[in-house]
C-alpha cells in the first residue's frame, strides 16, 4: 500500500511539473517563431537600410563600407545569428528616424501606451461584464435591445472618426476635457519622466494641478478604447451567460428556490470565468497593439504612434523593434492568462 501511495504522489506532482515544462517550451518555440517573423520582415523589406544612412549621393565605396558594418553582406543564417547576439545584449539598434537606439525609444514610448490600454481595459472589462449579465438577466427586454445596439455600433463607426468627432464636441466645442497630448506644455517641461507613467510621474512630482490635468488628457482617449473592448466583452458575456442559463444545474438551482441575478452572479459567472479571462486578455492584446490610430488623433506619444512615423519614414530598424516589443506582450498576456484559467478553474486542471 504504501508503494502504491507513493507512486500516486509522485504522479501528482509529476502532471504539474510536466505540465510546467510544456508549457515554457511552448513559449520559447513562440518567441523564436516571433524573432524569425520580425528578422524576416527586415530581411525581405524594399527598403534599403544602408540609403537610409549614407543617403543617395554617397560614394559606391562608402556605401559598401556601411552595408559591411551593418553586416548586411553576409548570409541570411549569419545575419539572423548577430541580430540574435544583439538582442541578447538589448542592443536593437539605432532608429534612422531619431538618431537614438531603438531600446531607448521604446522604454519611452511603451509605458504610454501601456498607460492607456490599461486604464481603458479596466473601465471597459468592469462595464462589459456588469452590462453583460444584465443583458442576460433581461434578454429580449428594451434595455437588452438598447445596449446591443451600442455595442454594435462600437463595433462598426471608425475609431479615428469618433475620436476627432469627440474632440471637436468635448475640447474644441464643449471645453469639458484637455486636448491631444498627455500634458498641457505649461507642465510638459516640468514634469520629470521617471517611470514613463504621466499619472505616476504627475503624482510624485507632487504637482496637484499637473496631476489633474493628466487625468483631464487621459479621459478621451481612454473611454474611447474603453468603449471599444466593452462592446466585445458585453456581447460575449452576455452569449456565454445564455447559454449556461440551460443547464442542469441552473434547473436545480431554480429548484431550489433561487433567483436570475443570483444564479447569474453566484453561480453562471463563476463558470463562465475562464472565457471571461480569454476575452479580457485579447481585448488587451487588441489595444496595445490596436491604439496606433488612438494615439494619432490624440497626439498620445505611445509605441502605436512611434511605429507610424517609422513606417513613413520607411526606418525598418524601428519598426522591427516595435513589432517585437508588441509581439512578446502579445505572448506574455496569452501565457499568463492560461496560466490564470489553469490556476482559478480546477476543470479546466
Amino acid at each position: 500500500m504504501s508503494d502504491i501511495s507513493t507512486t500516486q504522489a509522485t504522479g501528482r506532482l509529476r502532471r504539474p511539473l510536466m505540465t510546467l515544462l510544456q508549457g515554457l517550451f511552448t513559449l520559447a518555440l513562440t518567441l523564436v517563431g516571433l524573432l524569425l517573423i520580425t528578422f524576416a520582415l527586415s530581411a525581405l523589406s524594399p527598403v534599403d537600410r544602408v540609403l537610409q544612412i549614407v543617403g543617395d549621393h554617397a560614394s559606391q565605396a562608402t556605401y559598401d563600407q556601411v552595408r559591411h558594418q551593418l553586416g548586411l553582406d553576409r548570409p541570411l543564417p549569419v545575419q539572423f545569428w548577430h541580430y540574435l547576439t544583439n538582442l541578447a545584449h538589448g542592443d536593437l539598434g539605432t532608429a534612422s528616424a531619431t538618431g537614438q537606439p531603438v531600446l531607448q525609444d521604446l522604454l519611452s514610448t511603451f509605458p504610454a501606451t501601456l498607460e492607456l490600454a490599461t486604464l481603458a481595459l479596466i473601465i471597459g472589462s468592469v462595464l462589459g461584464v456588469i452590462f453583460g449579465v444584465l443583458c442576460a438577466r433581461f434578454a429580449g427586454s428594451p434595455w437588452d435591445l438598447a445596449v446591443r445596439t451600442f455595442t454594435l455600433l462600437g463595433n462598426s463607426v471608425p475609431i479615428f472618426w469618433l475620436g476627432l468627432l469627440m474632440l471637436a464636441l468635448f475640447y474644441a466645442r464643449l471645453q469639458w476635457s484637455a486636448g491631444p497630448g498627455r500634458l498641457d506644455d505649461i507642465y510638459q517641461y516640468s514634469v520629470e519622466a521617471k517611470t514613463g507613467f504621466v499619472l505616476i510621474d504627475t503624482w510624485l512630482s507632487g504637482d496637484r494641478d499637473a496631476f489633474f490635468n493628466a487625468i483631464n488628457h487621459l479621459v478621451l482617449p481612454v473611454l474611447l478604447l474603453a468603449y471599444y473592448s466593452l462592446a466585445g466583452i458585453t456581447r460575449l458575456t452576455r452569449t456565454a451567460c445564455l447559454s449556461e442559463m440551460n443547464k442542469e444545474y441552473i434547473t436545480l438551482a431554480r429548484a431550489k428556490g433561487a433567483g436570475d441575478m443570483t444564479i447569474l452572479v453566484r453561480h453562471v459567472l463563476p463558470n463562465i470565468r475562464g472565457t471571461l479571462f480569454t476575452v479580457i486578455a485579447l481585448a488587451y492584446t487588441s489595444m496595445l497593439e490596436g491604439a496606433v490610430l488612438t494615439e494619432t488623433v490624440f497626439s498620445w506619444p505611445g509605441i502605436g504612434r512611434y511605429l507610424t512615423t517609422a513606417l513613413f519614414a520607411g526606418d525598418t530598424t524601428a519598426i522591427m523593434g516595435g513589432t517585437l516589443v508588441i509581439g512578446m506582450s502579445f505572448v506574455i498576456i496569452n501565457n499568463l492568462t492560461d496560466v490564470l484559467v489553469r490556476v482559478t478553474d480546477p476543470r479546466v486542471r
